[in-house]
């Protein structure tokens, strides 16, 4: 049952949940945590915990990766980043990290435009995969639809385990009249390695999103913390909700397909364990990290946090946002940890709270008892 509240005599709307206004509710039974599995498996890879490192520049390197995949996540490298734009990026970093100290700047904005206008160096694709794989851990490397058509053999050809397709919103069914779109279906269908595509906000777009044949939808529109996407553009789908439909559409999609899983990534909203905790309550096999390991020492981005609409020529929309340093990234993600906010030890939260609620693997989990909170006001 949904509920539309009358915004006038012209408009009704379906109203929506963030995670802020949703908690989960202990069952009659609890379990150890020792007993608590958080395995994850995508297609034919296999993870010891349901986390995605984001392709963001202040949050992924392909050190980082790299030491993500070794903890029992999986890294994305940005492909269109400064990692593929520079053979040494590490002072442009410097310098990124060294801009104003404040949010709002569009003179920050504009060197960061600046920065992001060197081309993208195939060879450096080729270089930085490379490198991860050599490391032995799953390569996994994210494109923008508009860049995927010019660069997607180069990173098959290094040699990705998994390709990221990540946009602000992706459809299937994107409408053109002046350049050729990208044809998912046909891209996904000839592709020799599983793809995960996104962002998507609601039941029937994700539902075309699964016909591809994607492995993995994502699941966000702008809600991380460096965008100002909801500012900019007016547009903003709470994810609570937003992930609750597209588990929906999951489901209808199985019998509709005969049984074809395919993955709901949980991407943006979720700053704290707690926030992780729920995303998977609500439906999702995994989420996306962002703001949340853009805190740990090794991040790229020495505290600051920003994504590549950042630097979009023509309308940036999103603020490199200052997070802080928490912990190194095994504390952070299993801590133990001397942190109480959420910010470190996500894992270690995620586990106990599947333990309080009687639930040992993530999928059961799913069915977890959700509720209201009495403080959200709508």
């Amino acid at each position: 049952m949904s509920y539309e509240v009358e915004i006038g005599r012209g408009k009704r709307g379906r109203q929506a949940m963030p995670l802020d206004a949703v908690s989960i509710v202990p069952t009659r039974r609890t379990r150890d945590p020792e007993d608590v599995s958080l395995d994850w498996q995508i297609d034919a890879f296999k993870f010891s915990m349901p986390v995605i490192g984001a392709p963001m520049d202040s949050v992924m390197s392909p050190a980082t990766a790299i030491q993500l995949g070794q903890l029992g996540g999986m890294g994305v490298l940005n492909l269109e980043g400064l990692w593929t734009r520079y053979e040494n990026p590490q002072p442009v970093l410097d310098e990124i990290a060294a801009l104003k100290a404040q949010q709002f700047s569009p003179e920050n904005t504009a060197r960061l435009q600046e920065l992001y206008a060197a081309p993208i160096q195939p060879d450096l694709i080729s270089a930085r995969i490379e490198e991860i794989r050599e490391a032995g851990v799953v390569v996994a490397g994210a494109l923008t639809p508009q860049r995927t058509q010019e660069f997607y053999k180069t990173v098959v050809d290094a040699g990705v385990d998994m390709f990221v397709i990540r946009g602000t919103t992706v459809s299937a069914q994107h409408v053109s009249e002046t350049k050729e779109p990208l044809d998912l279906k046909k891209f996904i269908y000839e592709l020799d390695v599983p793809v995960i595509v996104g962002g998507v906000a609601g039941y029937t777009p994700a539902l075309h999103l699964m016909r591809t044949g994607a492995a993995g939808v994502l699941v966000g529109f702008g809600g991380g913390a460096s965008s100002t996407t909801r500012r900019a553009l007016g547009i903003r789908v709470p994810m609570a909700t937003a992930i609750s439909d597209i588990a929906e559409a999951r489901r209808d999609y199985m019998d509709e397909s005969g049984g074809r899983y395919v993955h709901v990534i949980g991407d943006g909203g979720t700053g704290n364990s707690g926030d992780i905790v729920k995303a998977i309550g609500m439906g999702a096999d995994a989420v996306m990290l962002g703001t949340t390991l853009a805190r740990a020492d090794e991040a790229p981005g020495k505290g600051w946090h920003w994504g590549l609409e950042a630097a979009h020529s023509e309308f940036p929309r999103g603020d490199r946002t200052h997070v802080g340093t928490v912990a190194g990234m095994d504390e952070l993600l299993l801590g133990p940890t001397n942190h109480t906010n959420g910010t470190a030890n996500l894992m270690g939260a995620l586990r106990r709270a599947m333990a309080s609620t009687g639930y040992t693997d993530l999928k059961d989990f799913q069915k977890v008892e959700v509720q209201i909170s009495p403080t959200y006001t709508g």
